[in-house]
């Protein structure tokens, strides 16, 4: 069963260094079932107790994973490659569409806000004992999320949207949990989850949000956790409707214990309502990133949630890096309160170039989906070779393996960097590498 391999050790500790030393050094390797408890105790002269808890030990490691009468086994390794290195790189004369970006030219200048915050800082250096979240910055980011009906609770800023996510699995979840997630989704979240040693289910989407059926399907499969995007999906621009958020809802009430991670990704950036579910279950957590409208360089994200989530998440974060910078929320406090960016302009530039690549594409007979923010995904029977063809065409395109577990083969193409120019000629040659495709069946 473990081939040339002996785990070694007296105490339970010393049995599960063992078994991690050799996962660590491929002398076992995933899928590899471990003896059973008995047989191994009786192997190693231990009470079977001792043998007990090294195997919870590597449980909650995320090391090994037990499946009932089939006994104990390696877990599969953490993704080691991100998705995020599966793209295309564009050389020189070729157009990048897979890079995700926002528009440069939307982003506000940070001249005026980091001076400001300078000067302020200059008279009353921050310092040790001072509050986590800067008042101004909390009570804005309290009266954003009361305006769009995000129940109440207490506000944390975050280093971006996937470090408050990445906080709020850990301050609920172990390693061997499964969490929901949409599929197609974002690529950092898929990575995310089983490099936490987390099990990723995936749940399918369609132009409006996850489908009902198929998060009541992977909670009802066990889900202790699902990641839910609100608007601006990525890749899909799906955008939750209130229709689908009543059936959402609905769904969830039925699992009251399964912690909901809301990401409002198209905050912003998106003109349509925000239609949240927070509040159906026990435990939640809603985020907000500044990176789409401000800038992805600024690193900060806000989230409110229940009072356990975030006592939970905060009293971690003492522990860890103490705080986000209070000079960046200062900063970002400068650009909110002095209009730095008109949000309903950037939304309606967005919108206006990629309501238009949805509709040439239409009308070349292409299927393609983008009902909000900078991204259209676009359904093809062979993604390396579409992905390909376009690159000589002139274009270079996220190829879906990066968002994509079950889901059929797609490409997404971010619309930030489009003129009204390059919509017909883009059209065009995505017409030409898409070939034949199926209709986009999410589920």
């Amino acid at each position: 069963m473990l081939g040339e391999y002996r785990i070694s050790g007296r105490r339970a500790s010393e049995i599960a260094a063992s078994v991690e030393r050799a996962v660590g050094s491929g002398e076992l390797t995933p899928g590899q079932v471990l003896p059973p408890m008995r047989e191994l105790a009786s192997r190693l002269g231990v009470n079977p107790n001792t043998v007990a808890a090294a195997y919870r030990t590597l449980r909650e490691r995320g090391v090994i994973e037990t499946a009932g009468r089939r006994g104990s086994r390696v877990r599969p390794r953490p993704a080691s490659t991100a998705r995020g290195s599966v793209r295309v790189e564009a050389p020189p004369g070729v157009r990048d569409l897979g890079q995700g970006n926002p528009d440069p030219a939307l982003l506000p200048a940070l001249g005026e806000a980091f001076a400001s915050v300078a000067e302020a800082y200059a008279r009353a250096p921050g310092m040790y004992a001072q509050a986590s979240v800067d008042p101004e910055f909390a009570a804005l980011a309290r009266a954003g999320f009361d305006a769009d009906g995000v129940p109440a609770g207490p506000v944390i800023a975050t280093s971006g949207s996937l470090d408050a996510i990445e906080r709020v699995l850990v301050a609920h979840l172990r390693p061997g949990d499964a969490v929901a997630v949409e599929d197609p989704g974002w690529g950092g979240l898929l990575d995310l989850v089983p490099a936490l040693g987390m099990r990723p289910v995936p749940v399918a989407v369609d132009d409006d949000g996850p489908l009902p059926d198929a998060l009541d399907a992977a909670l009802g499969a066990g889900a202790r956790a699902v990641v839910i995007t609100d608007r601006a999906q990525n890749p899909t621009g799906a955008a939750i409707g209130a229709g689908r958020a009543a059936e959402l809802r609905a769904v969830l009430a039925g699992y009251r214990g399964v912690l909901l991670i809301e990401d409002d990704h198209g905050h912003a950036i998106v003109d349509l309502p925000l239609h949240p579910l927070a509040g159906v279950t026990d435990r939640w957590a809603f985020v907000r990133s500044v990176a789409k409208a401000y800038g992805p360089d600024l690193r900060v994200a806000v989230f409110t949630g229940d009072a356990v989530t975030a006592d939970r998440v905060s009293g971690r974060q003492r522990l860890g890096p103490g705080w986000v910078s209070r000079l960046l929320q200062r900063a970002v406090v400068h650009l909110w309160t002095t209009g730095a960016v008109d949000t309903r302009e950037v939304a309606r530039s967005y919108a206006r170039r990629r309501d238009a690549l949805v509709r040439a594409l239409e009308d070349r007979g292409i299927e393609a989906h983008g009902r909000s923010g900078m991204n259209v995904w676009v359904p093809v029977s062979d993604e390396t070779g579409a992905v390909a063809r376009l690159l000589h065409a002139g274009w270079a395109v996220a190829p879906g393996a990066r968002f994509r577990m079950t889901a059929p083969q797609g490409i997404r193409l971010t619309v930030s960097p489009l003129t009204d120019a390059d919509i017909a000629p883009l059209a065009d040659a995505v017409a030409a590498a898409a070939g034949p495709a199926d209709p986009l069946s999410y589920g």
